[in-house]
């Protein structure tokens, strides 16, 4: 089931990334992959968990990401490139895409999470190709949406059950796996 939500997400991604590529603006595709990827960790706990662990997970990752980003916006008032006031410091784009690479990072895994990653630092790209954003601003809004997964998020952890019967025993075996 991983294997096939993963093949699955990465063609979505990449039809985005080429749908958008192909028109030559960096800026749109950058704005899509900063709600799609979070959109896909949250959509994904519904799919792959029982109950509602991971979605209370997610929610509590993007939420502290978005509070700590917004209060950083609020103190700081860094000018943006382009010369609009006053809110680039953190970049609210990179901590969204970097909350929801890093929670699919956390919870289900590092391989499933490299498509993610790649897409986040896309959106990064795209906002210091915008003159949205210097690479500060997006490396600091990156850093904030990792930590709140990172605080707030645990690995999806299974049972399995497995039946024993041997030296005259009969019973079951149940084993933690990620």
């Amino acid at each position: 089931m991983k294997c096939v939500r993963s093949v699955f997400s990465v063609f979505v991604l990449l039809c985005v990334l080429n749908l958008q590529a192909s028109r030559g603006n960096t800026e749109k595709t950058g704005d899509v992959l900063a709600l799609l990827i979070p959109s896909i960790a949250f959509g994904g706990t519904f799919f792959s968990e029982e109950g509602h662990e991971g979605s209370m997970e997610f929610l509590k990752a993007l939420g502290s990401t978005q509070l700590i980003t917004k209060a950083l916006k609020t103190t700081i008032r860094k000018r943006r490139p382009n010369g609009n006031c006053c809110d680039s410091f953190p970049s609210g784009h990179s901590s969204r895409a970097f909350s929801g690479a890093s929670f699919i990072h956390k919870r289900y895994g590092f391989k499933v999470s490299v498509p993610y990653y790649i897409a986040a630092a896309y959106v990064g790209y795209s906002r210091i190709d915008a003159n949205q954003h210097e690479i500060e601003d997006v490396v600091v809004g990156a850093l904030v949406g990792i930590l709140g997964s990172y605080v707030f998020v645990h690995p999806y952890t299974q049972v399995q059950v497995t039946a024993v019967a041997e030296n005259g025993m009969y019973g079951l075996s149940f084993k933690k796996r990620l």
